[in-house]
């Protein structure tokens, strides 16, 4: 009987890598309910195609209700602390349940998508146009993920999955503040 080939290495980079199991044979637990439905956004992060649109667009689509209700002085602040709770609330969530699916960075896993997109949408007005010219330049961001972003998925576990599309939600920020600071967006 010919011995079978060695597996290849594992790409350090590839974030969807298979991560094996401490003790071979042992199944892994699965994640507590409640950081199953954190990272995946109450299940958004479960549809498909594009787990991680569906999530900025869940995203939006919440905001722009809640935010609706919030009176105008307070939106901002309020941007911020709901993008702060998602990332406080999304690093050991995400840590959970990636361990749990022995996957890195699964794709189902949206709550950094929520975490950016509400980053993307700080201090921008409740309109719209406003709205979905931050989703569209947080998903180019986050697909993309120009310097310094895809560096920070090399951080360890939940914290690389959240804090790449922090940055990325910080470039979309950035951009529609240029636009709105120059009427290219009203």
């Amino acid at each position: 009987m010919t011995p079978s080939p060695d597996p290849p290495s594992p790409d350090p980079n590839d974030r969807s890598t298979i991560v094996p199991p401490a003790v071979a044979g042992v199944s892994r637990p699965h994640a507590p309910l409640w950081a199953t439905l954190v990272a995946t956004f109450f299940g958004a992060g479960r549809l498909q195609p594009g787990p991680g649109t569906w999530g900025s667009l869940a995203t939006v689509v919440v905001w722009a209700l809640a935010s609706s209700q919030i009176p105008s002085p307070n939106r901002t602040s309020a941007t911020i602390l709901a993008a702060f709770a998602a990332t406080i609330i999304g690093i050991p969530a995400a840590t959970l349940v990636a361990r749990s699916s022995a996957l890195q960075d699964p794709q189902f896993v949206v709550i950094d998508e929520v975490a950016g997109q509400l980053v993307a949408l700080i201090a921008v007005p409740l309109a719209w146009k406003t709205f979905l010219m931050g989703l569209i330049l947080f998903r180019v961001f986050d697909i993309w993920k120009p310097f310094p972003i895809r560096r920070l998925e090399r951080l360890p576990e939940g914290t690389g999955i959240v804090v790449d599309d922090l940055g990325a939600g910080l470039y979309a920020c950035a951009i529609m503040h240029l636009l709105l600071h120059f009427g290219l967006l009203t």
